[in-house]
């Protein structure tokens, strides 16, 4: 994996509409061995939630003693999208986790949200369904090379709110990317 050996903690944010008591967000907090904030965003501004995301990751690296380059950042959707905004807007962090990125809304190919991957320039981490409807592992191929950080890929059966197996498949590939 290409996130930073050493973690001293995870700040993870939910999809829109979801909370920090998401169940995805809820065991992968159980699964690693590190301090998480789960954050709840509370917006659908992604400029808003990046700064919440910026304010938030601070005050938790001032609350562990470290430096926000110690952190990894990431979450589902819409909170991935606004952790990797953050972080291509300045904030310092080890690395992204990117789960179930929204490449670009259901049926609209055309709307990408990738205008922010070449300042993204941290070790990123995703993990999406192999049907979400989101984007496709092709669409993907088309557009991560345009991340100036290393990055890796990863795919689990379903779609974007991968539920069961496919939820614990998620969590495995998180905890062994945190390790």
């Amino acid at each position: 994996m290409v996130l930073p050996k050493t973690c001293a903690g995870l700040v993870l944010t939910p999809g829109a509409g979801a909370n920090r008591d998401h169940s995805t967000l809820v065991a992968i907090e159980a699964a690693v061995d590190l301090p998480v904030l789960r954050l709840t965003l509370g917006t659908t501004s992604v400029a808003k939630a990046a700064r919440i995301v910026t304010e938030a990751t601070t005050e938790f690296a001032d609350q562990l003693g470290v430096e926000t380059t110690d952190l990894v950042i990431g979450g589902r959707s819409f909170g991935g999208r606004s952790c990797a905004v953050a972080a291509a807007d300045g904030l310092a962090v080890g690395g992204l986790l990117l789960l179930s990125y929204p490449l670009h809304p259901p049926g609209k190919p055309d709307n990408l949200r990738v205008e922010h991957f070449g300042d993204m320039t941290v070790p990123t981490v995703f993990i999406s369904g192999e049907k979400d409807p989101f984007g496709t592992p092709d669409e993907f191929g088309e557009h991560i090379g345009a991340i100036a950080g290393p990055t890796q890929m990863h795919w689990v059966s379903g779609g974007h709110s991968p539920k069961g197996k496919q939820e614990a498949a998620v969590v495995a590939l998180v905890a062994t990317a945190l390790r």
